[in-house]
């Protein structure tokens, strides 16, 4: 009974292998259960790619083609992707609203568009500031006056809810601040951090900026000890704006911290894998933390990678920390400041 059983085991393995042989010669019988099932997820992932492309196409058929575009949203949320689609199914010209991609030394690590992107459609106003040069809200209005009076259509868009702000409501003409000035503010912010600037704020204006962010403060801090007159009372005495709201579509993507989370992380995975060390590596020998284009988040973490005292993984980690801690403040300004804008889902982009 045992030689039987062994001899009906041997020739069920070779009848086996003749079946699997004649699979591969004919293609019969090479699908099972689990790759069908691996087919149907494919097909119905392809599915909601469709209709979310369609929900798209829908969205910009339904745009005015002859009126400026206003494109805000947290960072990693797709907006940059909606502008470049409404660029390339109506015309226009796209134009950087995102205070960091003005800078032309942090091309990967603040996400400006690729060499691909730019040349779907046209770009405006990104990485065209040296690193070491201020660069005010002020600045950048002057920089777009003559856009939005060019031939092309502007789709504005970016993550800096003080620009559309300035662009929608108006923005205070404060004198021009001298660079002794200038130059305090950013040694006494090398030193010894913001906080001390904050301190010496007015109240009004304390409480209507983002204290969290150096950038706003030092350029509060440089209003009121150039002009003795705080950034709030400038910004109530503020001139019409360039570019009415009514006059525009505006929408703003929104994105909830448990979607956005893993957009962040991976996003900073790929500035890693495409250069982003090799791109600080470049920056190292002229980097200083006072400079504004060091602002970008991950800059000081990546030159601590380079000078030896923070890993890698300890980088990422804490790029990713301050990436969501951002996009909440730009959550929260957009918010309260754009009610009146169309919202958009950013699991429709």
């Amino acid at each position: 009974m045992r030689g039987l059983g062994v001899r009906h085991v041997a020739l069920r393995f070779n009848e086996s292998l003749k079946l699997r042989a004649t699979c591969r010669k004919t293609g019969l019988g090479a699908r099972r259960t689990r790759p069908i099932r691996q087919t149907r997820r494919r097909a119905d992932h392809l599915e909601g790619t469709a209709t979310v492309d369609q929900h798209v196409s829908d969205r910009i058929a339904a745009i005015d083609p002859a009126r400026p575009v206003l494109i805000a949203g947290p960072t990693a949320s797709g907006k940059s992707e909606l502008a470049l689609r409404i660029a390339e199914t109506q015309g226009g010209v796209i134009v950087n609203a995102d205070a960091i991609q003005v800078y032309s030394d942090w091309r990967i690590l603040t996400a400006r568009p690729s060499l691909e992107d730019e040349a779907r459609a046209p770009h405006a106003l990104y990485g065209h500031v040296a690193g070491d040069k201020p660069y005010s809200v002020g600045d950048w209005l002057r920089d777009l006056v003559p856009l939005l009076n060019g031939g092309e259509r502007p789709i504005i868009v970016g993550g800096t809810g003080l620009y559309f702000t300035a662009l929608t409501e108006g923005l205070a003409q404060i004198p021009a601040t001298p660079d002794d000035i200038r130059n305090e503010a950013m040694r006494r912010i090398e030193a010894e951090g913001h906080a001390s600037l904050v301190a010496e704020l007015d109240a009004e204006t304390r409480n209507r900026i983002d204290t969290a962010n150096p950038m706003r403060v030092q350029r509060a801090w440089e209003v009121l000890t150039s002009t003795g007159k705080g950034l709030a009372e400038w910004q109530d005495e503020t001139d019409p704006p360039l570019l009415p709201l009514a006059q525009v579509t505006a929408c703003v993507v929104t994105a909830d911290k448990d979607w956005l989370t893993p957009r962040i992380e991976r996003r900073f995975d790929q500035m890693l894998a495409t250069g982003a060390l090799d791109e600080a590596r470049a920056n190292r020998p002229t980097w200083l933390p006072s400079l504004p284009s060091a602002k970008a988040i991950g800059a000081a973490e990546l030159m601590a990678v380079i000078d030896g005292t923070m890993s890698l993984d300890e980088a990422r980690n804490r790029s990713t920390v301050l990436t969501r801690q951002f996009a909440k403040r730009q959550r929260t300004w957009f918010r309260a400041r754009m009610r009146d804008w169309e919202q958009v889902d950013a699991r429709e982009l």
